[in-house]
């Protein structure tokens, strides 16, 4: 707890016990018995009320003096005024003290809400032991360090900057980024981020990102901002408490006025009734509670590795009924390996469990895995990265292989293809059927389950090879508890051809499949799918660059935090800090659970006030049902928005 909520704390316990006195004074009968005039008992009010309410009524005349009247603290002050000049003493206590009471449940329900923030926020190292030449280390702010440099992170000190491991060897605490107990092991070749705690071992890291493009930067950033995007619902209610608040100061003073001046009514009856419509119509219930229960599912959010960047996108997550999912990376772990060779006609086609070994492949085989090499040596994608690995297995278990690069030349990625080049002077080509159908080129091995790699040399096709990448353990069960989430139909979207798809899409469990799409294709399948899906909202899952204009499309855009590129977690809505798709449910469910928080609170608290308006214009509703009315409906509001602070899964 706060100092400043102990101090208020303390006010509110020392005015309630010298409320309870003079409750038991005033009902005894002792202030009669001791004839005290009526400023003497003015007096003995006004001295807690002062001590309980000076705050109000000074924040009160600072909004006058700004020119914004109609706020809670206009109205407080204004029905308590009224309540004392109509000689309602203990009524114009009992409203500021409950009132007071009502603000500081709020300002621990935020307190509570913030931790699990506040607790991200500190994530960030405040310095960074960097590598002199002499080989020293000194020690900097992170912002100061360059890419390049060599950091030394001791055991039990957070990693200040991305980077990768060059010696050394620990186990890593990702729980402040992931949300995940279990460390992870770090070694040398490792890639690890910023935030993460270093477990027993010394580590030496060279640095890949400037301190503003780390992961911690960009969290920090990402959570400072979360707050300014306001969900449809809170820019609901700030509208509308807008409106009302002076609609109902108007309405009050009307209340007052009128039945005295046309029928010739009691002046004190009127105002003490339309002190209790002042009471009742502060719209703080509705005000505080809203903005609180999204915080409270941010927050828990944020407790399980998921970074929502607005209360606008947890409204929103809690509405969609489609996912989409990217699938290298997101529904699979994106690890490509060669799985089969088939040269074209050949009976020799094998299944390679380990690709090392002279005798894993045959010649023909070799051949043609030689010839695909030298055409992706230049790309960077996965599947180019797993035919070149392949072939490195190759030259280093037989000696006589050979990868001469001086026979080949213009080289040409075509983006969504394959890539076309030169060699021995005649057109090389190794990519998907598409490649291969704009060449002219007849293919086989369609039935085949896989990504395929068609290799053609001079017009003439020479054979597929087939690259596999496997299922992410998790995804089925992931997707199961979607469903059970309340998620009606998951949708792949991939570029691969209608068999690979068609099985992954089969083990996975995937409603739907639409695949050889091109990077601009999927985001003209998502808008498809939701013209489709009109009423609802869509989500688009993905990891890589290609992936950022989808995730921008689509309604509720998630990106995967660890593994996934810079570009998806820019333009995503929603970040899984441990690539975990279980999280997708999660994030549903919190958001679902928060929404239904948001809508009791609201349905409540103008249900209670309306009815209680009502009664306080009829005159059958005293002061303390009005207290109730505010006070007591902020309460309870508050108390079922802090629900949401003891989530688990």
């Amino acid at each position: 707890m706060t100092a400043k909520l102990r101090k208020n704390l303390y006010r509110i316990l020392i005015t309630l016990a010298l409320f309870a006195v003079l409750l038991v004074l005033e009902h005894t009968g002792r202030f009669e018995a001791w004839a005290l005039p009526w400023y003497a008992e003015f007096a003995l009010f006004a001295l807690p009320y002062l001590l309980i309410g000076y705050d109000v009524i000074l924040k009160a005349c600072k909004t006058i003096r700004n020119g914004q009247v109609f706020d809670e603290h206009f109205l407080m002050m204004i029905a308590t005024f009224a309540a004392f000049a109509i000689g309602e003493y203990p009524e114009a206590l009992a409203v500021m003290l409950f009132y007071q009471t009502g603000e500081w449940f709020q300002s621990y329900a935020v307190g509570k809400s913030r931790q699990s923030i506040k607790d991200l926020m500190e994530i960030a190292p405040e310095i960074a032991h960097v590598l002199c030449e002499d080989g020293s280390f000194t020690e900097e702010d992170p912002e100061e360090v360059s890419v390049g440099a060599v950091i030394l992170v001791k055991p039990g000190e957070k990693i200040p900057l991305d980077g990768e491991v060059t010696d050394g060897e620990s186990f890593l605490d990702t729980a402040a980024l992931t949300g995940e107990s279990v460390p992870r092991k770090a070694s040398p070749g490792d890639t690890v981020i910023s935030g993460c705690v270093n477990g027993e071992g010394t580590l030496r890291i060279l640095v890949t990102k400037e301190y503003e493009d780390s992961t911690v930067a960009k969290i920090l950033d990402l959570v400072e901002n979360a707050s300014n995007k306001k969900a449809e619902t809170e820019q609901f209610i700030t509208r509308f408490a807008r409106y009302y608040t002076p609609v109902v100061t108007i309405g009050a003073v009307l209340l007052a006025v009128i039945p005295p001046l046309a029928i010739g009514a009691a002046w004190s009856e009127w105002i003490r009734r339309a002190c209790v419509f002042l009471i009742v119509s502060c719209p703080c219930a509705l005000v505080i509670s809203v903005p609180l229960g999204f915080f409270g599912g941010i927050g828990a959010a944020s407790r399980m590795g998921i970074l929502v960047k607005g209360s606008n996108y947890l409204e929103a997550v809690a509405r969609v009924k489609t996912v989409v999912f990217d699938k290298t990376g997101t529904l699979t772990k994106g690890n490509f390996r060669v799985m089969q060779i088939l040269p074209a006609g050949a009976e020799n086609e094998k299944i390679i469990e380990d690709p090392s070994g002279n005798d894993a492949w045959n010649e023909a085989q070799i051949e043609l895995l030689r010839l695909a090499a030298l055409a992706e040596q230049y790309s960077n994608h996965p599947i180019a990265r797993s035919v070149r690995e392949a072939y490195e297995e190759v030259l280093r278990a037989d000696a006589s292989a050979e990868m001469n690069m001086e026979d080949i030349r213009d080289v040409t990625e075509e983006a969504g293809h394959g890539v076309r080049a030169v060699y021995k002077g005649k057109e090389l080509l190794a990519g998907n059927e598409k490649l291969m159908t704009s060449h002219e080129i007849q293919t086989g091995a369609d039935a085949v389950s896989g990504t395929i790699v068609h290799v053609a040399h001079d017009g003439t096709y020479l054979g597929a090879i087939v690259i596999s990448d496997e299922l992410k353990e998790e995804t089925k069960g992931a997707l199961a508890q979607m469903k059970r989430a309340g998620v009606k139909k998951c949708v792949m979207l991939t570029g691969d051809h209608k068999a690979t798809a068609g099985a992954v899409a089969a083990e996975a469990g995937i409603d739907e499949v639409h695949s050889e799409l091109l990077p601009g294709d999927k985001v003209a399948a998502l808008e498809n799918l939701m013209k489709e899906e009109a009423d609802e909202k869509v989500a688009f899952v993905g990891d890589g660059v290609n992936d950022a204009p989808v995730l921008m499309r689509a309604d509720v855009g998630i990106a995967m935090g660890a593994m996934g590129s810079d570009a998806a977690i820019e333009a995503a809505d929603i970040v899984l800090m441990d690539d975990r798709i279980t999280k997708i449910a999660t994030v549903v469910d919190i958001a679902r659970r928060t929404l239904t928080i948001v809508k009791q609170n609201i349905v409540f608290a103008i249900g209670v006030k309306l009815l209680i308006l009502a009664l306080g214009a009829l005159g059958l509703a005293s002061m303390w049902l009005a207290v109730f009315a505010d006070v007591g409906v902020a309460v309870i509001a508050i108390l079922n928005s802090m629900r949401m602070l003891g989530y688990r899964v």
